[in-house]
């Protein structure tokens, strides 16, 4: 299982990447957060100080024959130590 999907670059996460060392990431929908730690120190060789996460819900669909649900995803905030940075691009 591949656990973190891709970074979520937005205006709001660029701030916070910059100011407060937290990263957003767009992640499995069945990974905890001791896996995500992993995985980011893993991946990108920092240290994790803290993950916290949050379950989304695409917006419902009208079609022709009725509403369609939207797709589940996850989304991690991941704190890093001061020291480290992440290069995502």
């Amino acid at each position: 299982m591949h656990v973190i999907k891709r970074p979520l670059v937005t205006e709001k996460s660029t701030f916070a990447s910059n100011e407060h060392h937290r990263y957003a990431f767009l992640v499995d929908t069945r990974a905890d957060k001791t896996q995500i730690k992993r995985a980011v120190e893993d991946l990108y060789k920092v240290r994790v100080i803290g993950v916290s996460t949050s379950n989304r819900k695409s917006p419902d669909r009208r079609l022709k024959y009725g509403l369609v649900t939207g797709k589940m995803s996850k989304k991690a905030i991941v704190r890093v130590h001061p020291d480290d940075r992440l290069e995502l691009f």
